[in-house]
This record gives structure tokens, C-alpha cells and sequence, in this order.
């Protein structure tokens, strides 16, 4: 696999391979949302798209397009892939690209396709984004390393490896929570230098910190904690990489709906509506992946198991997750 000689193509460091969905119409001239781009780096409601598996555990193709058709259907302008929500620690470097082109077929141009490519591995995530570029997506999730806790150093040449290798734009995440190790606001700022770093999903908690580098830097910052999403959109993020959108893409796009249209009290009501499923999907003591397989099983969608060493969630939370779930789209 050649690292570093593939030329940088330059009319698709910016604009993903495959045209996404129509942007949003502008905000009203008075609206508040101070820096909202007309055209976000993949879209402003993405959703970190579960990954469907068949009762045998095996991969579910024809579920994941299913559920994609039904996502963008609903409102979702882009689907991050094989990301924490889509399990990608248990699932082969083949069911990945697979992935992708199930996807890709499914939802054609009416949607970006952002493909998590991220391991613990340098090398191996440029092999993954080579992968992905091939299948078809529009642009690549870099994980910070996990495990091996590299200093900052060492992270941002992680980075710049990647997308120097890479002619697909890059969206790095930070989630310190489960990678070990924070991509500090100054080095998100340096590496916002690099033609083809393009945006943050952020799970930092760090609010002051966000704000720090949408002053000072053109990324592209979505939101990736659900209760998040509102406060990030209000200071200028570009919208949100939501979890929850997998059972209820509908109800989240339109808190941003709501903003762009001025109406922040409103945005304001339907973000706090939101706010008792999220809880129950991501503030449960059980991984996202658990959870929302479950609310989806539950409705009827495209879900199946998880795969070990994840565990399904118990009678009770599921019982839980449909409650939030009704109350919420009653």
C-alpha cells in the first residue's frame, strides 16, 4: 500500500466525491445563528448510522440501506458510517467498504456518506480511507488513537499522515472519553491548515474550547453529544453528528430548522423536548450502539444484535427507551 505518493487532488479537498443533498435554504437576514455556512463541509444533520446486523450477527446490507433510505428520508443530509454508533471496532475492514457501497447505492447523491476510518493505527487508517475513497464515500472520520495515548505531537502527524494519504476531506473526532487522549484546541487549530481537514466532530465537553476554534479557524464543528447540539449551532458550529437521529432524525433536524428560521425560543423548546431520550439513550450507563439497536428493534426497524462485547440491553431499558421514545413523538 503506497502511504504518501498519491497525489492530492485538489477540486475534492473541499467539495465531497459525490454532490451531497440540496443545502438548506438561507437563514432569514436577521437570523441569529452568526457564521451558519450555506453549504456545511457534509450537511448540517448528519447521523451516526448504526450498523444492522442479521439475527446470526452478520452483516444486514439490505437493513442498513433500509434504514438509510428512511434517514435521509427524514431529514438527514449526511450518515457517519462505521463510527462508535455503527460498532466499528467489531467489524471486518471488508464489512466497512461494504458498507459504504450498500449505502452509497441506497441513498445516491441525496446525501454525504462520511466513513470512519480511524483505528489505533496509523498505517491502518490510511489503508481504511483508501477503502472508503474506492467504495464510494464522500469523506473519512479520523478517531484520535486510542489506547496508545500519543502526546499532541505525535497526534497532529497522525493527522497530517492521514489526510496527506487521503484525497478524500477529513472530519477528525475528538472523544477523549473513549480514545484516552484530547485533541487539544491548538492543535485542532494547526491542523485546520491542512487542505483537507475540514471539520471536528466534537465530544469534548469542552464548550469554551469549541469556541476557540470556530473563532479562529474555517472547520466545519458539529456537535457529537446530543445535548450539545443547539448550544454549538448558537455559537456558529456547522450542525451535529447525532446519535438519537437514528430513531428520531425528524425531531432533531428541527431544532436547527427552527434556529435558521430565527425562532430561537422555539429551537430552544424542541432541543429541551429531546432531552428525556437523550438521556435515556446516552446517559443509561450503556454505549449508544446498545441503545439505540434497542429502540430500533423495538420500533420495528432495521437493527439486530450487537456485537460482543457489547451486550443487548434488558427488558426494563428497552421498556425505557420506547417510553422517552412515545412521550417525545406524541
Amino acid at each position: 500500500m503506497e502511504l504518501h505518493d498519491r497525489p492530492a487532488e485538489t477540486t475534492r479537498m473541499t467539495k465531497p466525491a459525490t454532490p451531497p443533498a440540496p443545502a438548506p435554504a438561507p437563514a432569514p437576514a436577521d437570523s441569529t445563528h452568526p457564521t451558519a455556512p450555506a453549504a456545511p463541509a457534509f450537511g448540517r444533520a448528519l447521523c451516526a448510522m448504526i450498523t444492522p446486523f442479521s439475527g446470526s450477527g452478520g452483516l444486514d446490507l439490505d437493513g442498513a440501506q433500509r434504514l438509510a433510505d428512511r434517514l435521509v428520508s427524514a431529514g438527514c443530509d449526511g450518515l457517519v458510517l462505521s463510527g462508535t454508533t455503527g460498532e466499528s471496532p467489531t467489524t471486518s475492514d471488508t464489512e466497512k467498504a461494504e458498507l459504504v457501497r450498500a449505502v452509497r447505492d441506497a441513498v445516491g447523491a441525496r446525501a454525504t456518506i462520511v466513513a470512519g476510518v480511524g483505528t489505533f493505527d496509523t498505517r491502518h487508517t490510511v489503508e481504511l480511507a483508501s477503502d472508503a475513497e474506492k467504495a464510494g464515500a464522500d469523506g473519512v472520520l479520523v478517531v484520535s488513537p486510542y489506547y496508545s495515548l500519543p502526546p499532541q505531537d505525535a497526534l497532529e502527524a497522525h493527522f497530517r499522515e492521514v489526510a496527506d494519504a487521503c484525497a478524500l476531506p477529513v472530519m477528525l473526532y475528538d472523544i477523549p472519553g473513549r480514545t484516552g487522549v484530547r485533541i487539544e484546541p491548538d492543535t485542532l487549530i494547526r491542523l485546520a491548515e491542512h487542505p483537507r481537514i475540514v471539520a471536528v466532530k466534537d465530544c469534548s465537553a469542552d464548550f469554551l474550547g469549541a469556541q476557540k476554534v470556530l473563532a479562529r479557524t474555517a472547520l466545519a464543528y458539529y456537535a457529537g453529544c446530543d445535548e450539545h447540539n443547539l448550544a454549538l449551532y448558537a455559537v456558529g458550529a456547522a450542525g451535529y453528528v447525532s446519535t438519537v437521529a437514528n430513531a428520531v432524525p425528524e425531531h432533531m433536524r428541527a431544532v436547527l430548522d427552527a434556529f435558521d428560521a430565527g425562532d430561537t425560543a422555539e429551537a430552544a423548546r424542541l432541543q429541551r423536548r429531546t432531552a428525556e431520550l437523550v438521556e435515556s439513550m446516552m446517559a443509561s450507563g450503556l454505549p449508544g450502539a446498545v441503545t439505540a439497536k434497542a429502540l430500533l428493534g423495538d420500533l420495528g426497524l432495521p437493527a439486530g444484535p450487537v456485537r460482543p462485547p457489547l451486550r443487548p440491553a434488558g427488558r426494563d431499558t428497552v421498556a425505557g427507551l420506547r417510553a422517552a421514545h412515545d412521550r417525545l413523538t406524541a
